[in-house]
């Protein structure tokens, strides 16, 4: 299937949670997705999910139909199909062993999988094939702005310039993490911002920072946290969004020390309900470069891959527990899974 095609057809955007090694093409602005974006008096809103590292697509959502022709080739890796999750309705595709809550989001209708997408002439290069999907490049070119920033450029010229303002208070686009991912470069700034954790939230919300060291480093570092405070245009309308909407209300978040992403969900589930006009969201996983820990030798529905894979699953299974609780689920139409 065709990026343009995959685009057009998978989704029809409300919050469509995509999960994705990385993301999108350069016909995005001509997408269902940007389409449902793009209305100004809508509040509909993309959650991307971003598995960076190489994942194994084929043990994550696994071919049945091609289960012999698999055994052939990866005998190694290959989850048992005794040991794959059925779906309902679909005796061609399984789910890897450690994703029961996205298991059951599927039979529940409330999730869609995409397979097949994909460039052509890959080099297999984990880091070239990430700088492709963000920026949305043909695989012999080289971009620096990303298919989410170029698409924010076209419909908030001149930001920085004049941003916030009356009609666009809220952060463009909000990455969860220490840093905004290539996707939400423009051509010139970056169209996003990041918020660092659950902790930077409740220290927006009380005016508070981070304890630091009682050292000279420790209270050069004080000062300048607090300076990035003031300095964030921002952090206002972010702290009054928090502070609107409850505390996290689902109970099928997974808990530490397999909470790294449901964390970062927990996020954006509060600051969609606490009515933040922000169109995009970024949130991701590190550690997909599983390599020779992918599986336990001696049972392959074990090991590095699956403990990722249940950390996504039961995040996901809980954002979107969180955002019927809340009562935001019809800003959520359909998740997908690539």
């Amino acid at each position: 299937m065709q990026r343009r095609s995959f685009l057009k057809n998978s989704i029809a955007a409300c919050t469509s949670t995509l999960f994705l090694d990385s993301v999108m093409n350069k016909a995005f602005a001509q997408s269902s997705v940007i389409d449902a974006l793009n209305a100004s008096t809508n509040d509909k809103v993309l959650v991307l999910v971003q598995l960076n590292g190489g994942n194994d697509g084929i043990n994550t959502v696994i071919p049945l139909d091609q289960y012999t022709n698999l055994s052939s080739a990866r005998a190694n890796v290959l989850i048992k199909d005794t040991d794959v999750l059925k779906l309902n309705g679909n005796t061609t595709t399984g789910l890897h062993p450690a994703m029961g809550g996205m298991k059951d989001l599927y039979d529940n209708k409330s999730l869609s999988l995409i397979q097949g997408v994909s460039y052509p002439n890959p080099d297999f290069s984990h880091f070239r094939a990430t700088d492709i999907w963000l920026t949305g490049a043909d695989s012999d070119k080289f971009e620096t702005s990303g298919v989410g920033g170029r698409y924010l450029q076209t419909q908030y010229p001149g930001f920085p310039t004049g941003y916030p303002n009356a009609l666009n208070p809220d952060p463009l686009a909000i990455q969860i993490g220490s840093s905004v991912s290539l996707f939400l470069q423009g051509a010139g700034p970056s169209m996003g911002m990041s918020i660092a954790s659950l902790a930077a939230i409740n220290n927006l919300i009380n005016g508070t920072t981070d304890p630091v060291p009682s050292t000279p480093a420790g209270h050069e570092l004080a000062f300048l946290r607090l300076v990035n405070q003031q300095t964030q245009k921002y952090n206002t309308v972010i702290a009054t969004a928090a502070s609107a909407a409850p505390v996290n209300i689902s109970t099928k978040y997974p808990v530490a020390p397999d909470n790294r992403l449901g964390d970062q969900l927990k996020i954006v589930a509060r600051l969609i309900k606490g009515g933040l006009k922000t169109k995009i969201y970024i949130v991701s996983v590190n550690g997909f470069d599983t390599h020779a820990a992918q599986v336990d030798p001696a049972n392959h529905s074990i090991g590095a891959h699956a403990n990722l894979l249940s950390y996504v699953s039961k995040g996901i299974e809980g954002f979107q527990d969180d955002c019927i609780k809340m009562g935001i689920d019809n800003r959520a139409d359909r998740n997908g899974f690539l």
